[in-house]
């Protein structure tokens, strides 16, 4: 185990499309759908198994932006800043975020790991404007103050089944 990432397990889902190059997409989204990014060690070891360049599994994982190459917290919380979301004041709700979770500069994930913080261009749901997402789950109509609360029932969760 590195980084609470299994290389066995990251071996069998490479093993399970066969080792094929043609399948670096594939594969690579399968690991990071179970592990929410992908460790330098995790690239490597695709590297190794499909016998290609470590630059070139790089090159694939910088290139796509589904990829994160950061750990991400335990919520992935998606602040929509697509036109409809940005005029009804998508911005304040991100900010509200922000400064709930502590996150500084560049930071995306808050301390504890628990959350990570991110802005999407559109998540289709302009008519229920402005929209936010925790692991997929649509949050409609937020505000900065609806989403504080929201954080803060789930933190209280956490704490509860801590």
């Amino acid at each position: 185990m590195a980084n609470g990432i299994s290389m066995e397990r990251v071996e069998a889902i490479i093993d399970s499309y066969g080792a094929q190059r043609s399948n670096l997409i594939a594969i690579m989204q399968d690991i990071q759908a179970e592990y929410k990014y992908l460790s330098p060690q995790v690239l490597e070891k695709i590297a190794e198994k499909l016998n290609i360049g470590v630059a070139k599994v790089y090159s694939v994982a910088t290139f796509y932006e589904n990829f994160s190459l950061e750990a991400k917290g335990k919520y992935i919380i998606k602040v929509c800043d697509g036109t409809a979301c940005h005029v009804r004041k998508s911005q304040p709700i991100y900010n509200a975020i922000r400064e709930h979770l502590k996150l500084e500069g560049k930071q995306k994930t808050s301390a504890d790991g628990l959350f990570t913080l991110e802005t999407v261009s559109c998540l289709g749901a302009c008519g229920l404007a402005p929209v936010v997402t925790i692991n997929d789950q649509v949050h409609s109509k937020m505000t900065p103050e609806a989403m504080v609360a929201l954080l803060e029932q789930i933190e209280k969760e956490e704490a509860d089944n801590a």
